[in-house]
């Protein structure tokens, strides 16, 4: 049996000395929350994407709660979103009051099509939210035509899509999307978000309710040129980001196109090295122009071919010391979903066939080409002792 020597995680962020020593470098500061760099690395990314306006957060979670919360998403509204996603978007739909609605997604990308919303979209649809999955865009000129014609709001997911164009053009550079800076994001803050949109009254409402609803953050009060006096003018939350993390951010933003281009390294060698084992499949990239970042690596276990389940196969690469993610389980599987939106296995079945199959396997700069050997032969050896 193969097994590597030590353990390959799933991810692992891309911290080097000048990531590390721009922290330090605030903590020495003595300003370490909301500050000057927490403006200057919304700057920065706000011309990374092309942007028109852009608003730093703690994490992308927030940022989207936010933004629906701007736009006024209430009770009485759906919102439209894939079930292939991680739950926090439809937590927050739930959370808003809204009811979520789901739409199927193409088996071969794993994304949800503007056909698939178009099947699902009612009267009381006001947003549809669309997933730049594992780092390849969605089709965006047909959803912003969609959009366009059924009067609903188009927020984009854009927490895979650091780095991800679309037709020559940056997601993020028109329109409204929210990114996050997970640990295990091509982009880190260790936790952050950041919401761009070319729509300047929502990016103002979202910087109002992140913090407190006051119209003045922390180093607007207190810093030499600031006052100390505030106004609340709506209730809000403690979501800003901070200068400990805006560091990182402006350090990881240099080299986030060098650190993707490794991505598309290790992921070109994985496609030559699973080549010719049918037990492993794989989603079609896109068909329009684009640039994939490359965020996740996704295979699919075809189970027809095996003896065991995904969740079996790999716990056994796992004893062979190779650590996978899975990306996601089905939202509308879910027991809450379930018992409160009514949803459960048989509603959307390709999301279904998809979501028992898939799974990432490990995909950082950092890694060698013999860690993708190493994950590769692994897998070989699971198939060959599973193969039917």
């Amino acid at each position: 049996m193969f097994i590597r020597s030590d353990f390959l995680p799933f991810s692992r962020p891309s911290i080097g000395p000048e990531d590390i020593e721009g922290v330090v470098a605030v903590l020495k500061s003595g300003w370490i929350t909301t500050g000057p760099k927490t403006g200057e690395f919304e700057e920065a990314f706000r011309r990374y994407t092309g942007a028109r306006f852009a608003s730093s957060l703690t994490n992308g979670t927030a940022g989207m709660h936010l933004t629906l919360m701007a736009l006024g998403i209430g009770p009485g509204d759906e919102v439209i979103s894939p079930s292939l996603t991680w739950g926090s978007t439809v937590n927050l739909i739930t959370l808003l009051g809204a009811k979520p609605v789901f739409a199927e997604i193409d088996r071969q990308t794993l994304m949800i099509t503007p056909e698939t919303v178009q099947r699902v979209l009612t009267g009381k649809t006001k947003a549809i939210i669309p997933v730049h999955y594992a780092g390849a865009p969605v089709d965006l000129d047909p959803f912003r035509e969609l959009a366009e014609q059924a009067k609903v709001l188009l927020v984009e997911d854009a927490a895979h899509a650091v780095g991800t164009e679309y037709r020559g053009r940056k997601i993020g550079s028109s329109g409204t999307a929210v990114f996050s800076f997970h640990a295990i994001k091509n982009l880190t803050t260790g936790e952050g978000g950041m919401v761009v949109s070319d729509d300047q009254e929502l990016i103002e409402k979202v910087s109002l309710l992140k913090f407190h609803g006051l119209a003045k953050d922390a180093w607007q009060r207190y810093s030499r040129r600031g006052s100390p006096q505030v106004e609340i003018i709506t209730p809000g939350y403690k979501y800003n980001m901070t200068d400990i993390q805006a560091s990182l951010g402006l350090t990881q933003l240099a080299k986030v196109d060098e650190l993707n281009r490794r991505r598309a390294e290790l992921a070109a060698l994985y496609d030559r090295n699973l080549q010719g084992i049918e037990e492993i499949l794989h989603p079609v990239p896109p068909q329009y122009p684009h640039a994939h970042s490359h965020h996740l690596y996704i295979v699919l276990l075809d189970l027809d071919r095996v003896t065991v389940g995904r969740d079996d196969f790999l716990s056994k690469l796992k004893e062979r010391n190779i650590g996978t993610g899975i990306h996601f389980r089905a939202v509308h599987t879910q027991e809450y979903y379930r018992e409160t939106v009514g949803t459960g296995r048989g509603l959307l079945p390709e999301t279904e066939w998809v979501s028992d199959r898939l799974f990432s396997l490990p995909l950082f700069p950092f890694m060698q080409d013999k860690d993708v050997d190493d994950v590769c032969g692994a897998i070989a050896d699971v198939v060959g002792e599973v193969r039917k």
